[in-house]
């Protein structure tokens, strides 16, 4: 990327986010993946710092007081958040920013950074296929898993307001498929440097 772009992605949990990023990284550099800060507790082979920032509540909310998210939200009674910082050092160095983040976190941030943006929202075939993949991962109790199945319900109703979407039924090929959204991020009119290059031959 020749000037800081986003790629903000969201999906419900267990429809293969995580394991698309996995493909990606190995076919793109110059690149910085937003670490959010969050309440919940630490699941084991989870480390501090590369999956999350681990905090308490008193914490993330002083936080919040302070100003120092870029944005957050309460999502399964825990806090999530995004710290500006880093975000604002990436962007200064020109990185491909990839974000993971649910239908609130997008919302706010397309409307404080919507023009550096491109939005995909990837999920299952059927809610009854993500049922399936969420029980196999046997990570969330059979209640964890119904209040999942219920808030990816919710997402789904937005899904049309993200810029593309990817039915993750073939992982291979879902994973090329976001990968070519990459590729053309750099050739958005919404571009800075597109803004400079009409400007010079109109003036």
């Amino acid at each position: 990327m020749n000037t800081a772009s986003i790629l903000l992605i969201s999906g419900p949990s267990g429809c293969g986010k995580s394991t698309m990023l996995e493909y990606i990284y190995k076919h793109i550099s110059q690149y910085y993946f937003s670490i959010s800060t969050t309440t919940r507790a630490q699941r084991v082979g989870e480390v501090d710092g590369v999956d999350y920032f681990f905090v308490s509540k008193e914490h993330f909310e002083k936080d919040i007081q302070n100003g120092h998210f870029l944005e957050w939200a309460k999502v399964h009674d825990n806090y999530y958040g995004t710290s500006k910082k880093p975000i604002t050092q990436a962007i200064n160095d020109g990185k491909l920013i990839i974000f993971d983040i649910d239908v609130q976190g997008f919302h706010i941030l397309k409307e404080s950074m919507g023009r550096y943006i491109t939005s995909v929202f990837i999920t299952t075939k059927s809610k009854s296929d993500l049922e399936n993949r969420l029980i196999k991962r046997a990570k969330d109790s059979p209640q964890d898993i119904q209040t999942r199945l219920a808030n990816a319900a919710i997402e789904m109703k937005q899904a049309h307001e993200y810029d593309y979407i990817i039915i993750n039924d073939d992982l291979e090929q879902s994973s090329k498929n976001l990968l070519n959204i990459i590729s053309v991020m750099d050739l958005k009119t919404s571009d800075t440097k597109h803004k400079k290059l009409i400007h010079s031959w109109v003036n």
